[in-house]
């Protein structure tokens, strides 16, 4: 099938994309740990793939956009784009900085929180599900920050076809490589907390960061509860801001 196979190509290149991560490729065993983008290509596939498509195309310019929830996205992509193109001279610590205000503006972090902690979200207090919020978002954006370490010519490009499911809104984007195949990226927002917001982010189309991260934190959560999740997540996003 066109779309599995596709699907393992981007698997077994990933790790060499301009953009996400340099130096010797990464481990198998640890690729859970390093990056963001990484994670949701080494999780098994979702159906979106069936309402978006699976093999990527190159893409045409970006229409104007001018749906709130497609102008969300676009946003961060012009921040995360610009950091990308003056990574050296930032470094990682410089790119959180850049990008926090960006992230922090675009990114649903309690709804993503909760559906990444499911139904035990109910039982958690009020301190402990702000301690796993807060330590969500700063290793959501210390992996960018880590993982956009470079540019060589990558494009964001959003379709202006917003899909409308249910109050909630698909934005269908591509980041472009030179001389190699786009990778699509899918954003679903919400408008829960005030104004358009990313509660979910599909790598190739299809790959869930929400559903990637529930498998990946479900054993810590289920033997040391949120106290301990939120230590792992903030000793991920320390790992992931050392050096360069």
């Amino acid at each position: 099938m066109e779309n599995c196979t596709s699907a393992a190509l981007l698997i077994a290149t990933f790790d060499k994309i301009s953009g996400f991560h340099y130096g010797p490729p990464l481990r198998s065993a640890n690729l859970h740990r390093d990056s963001t983008m990484t994670t949701f290509i080494r999780i098994a596939a979702l159906p979106l793939i069936l309402m978006f498509g699976g093999e990527a195309t190159a893409a045409a310019p970006s229409a104007a956009v001018s749906d709130p929830a497609a102008k969300t996205v676009e946003a961060f992509h012009a921040v995360l784009l610009d950091a990308m193109k003056h990574a050296k001279e930032l470094g990682v610590q410089g790119r959180y900085k850049k990008l926090e205000p960006a992230i922090d503006a675009a990114f649903d972090f309690p709804a993503m929180t909760e559906a990444i902690v499911g139904p035990d979200w109910a039982n958690i207090s009020a301190a402990d599900r702000k301690a796993v919020i807060d330590a969500f978002r700063r290793t959501t954006i210390a992996n960018y920050a880590r993982s956009f370490d470079g540019y060589n010519g990558e494009q964001f490009v959003t379709s202006p076809q917003v899909q409308d499911r249910g109050g909630e809104k698909i934005v269908s984007t591509q980041m472009t490589r030179t001389g190699n195949t786009p990778i699509s990226f899918i954003y679903k927002l919400d408008n829960t907390h005030g104004g358009w917001k990313i509660d979910d982010v599909y790598a190739n189309g299809f790959v869930s960061q929400v559903a990637t991260k529930r498998s990946e934190y479900a054993a810590t959560l289920k033997s040391g509860g949120a106290a301990a999740l939120a230590q792992k997540l903030n000793a991920l996003a320390d790992s992931n801001l050392k050096g360069g």
